[in-house]
């Protein structure tokens, strides 16, 4: 004769074991959409910060050419 008892317990086990693989998933999922959307805001504040330090070398640049000029020999 059979044993209900066993199949009710592997049965419970596979549940188990695929609860638990769909949890594991859903926690990469998580991850992987965590660190897309981290790389996303990134790249604009590279972009920002680039053009931030660009503006603030060629406002250096227009000084010292103004004082270069200030200071130079009139002719």
């Amino acid at each position: 004769m059979a044993n209900p008892a066993g199949n009710d317990v592997s049965g419970a086990v596979t549940n188990l074991l695929e609860t638990l693989g769909k949890i594991a998933q859903q926690q990469i999922d998580l991850l992987t959409n965590g660190i897309k959307s981290a790389a996303g805001l990134i790249e604009p504040l590279g972009k920002t910060a680039t053009d931030l330090a660009s503006s603030i070398v060629n406002a250096l640049n227009q000084v010292l050419q103004s004082v270069s000029a200030a200071l130079a020999p009139k002719k």
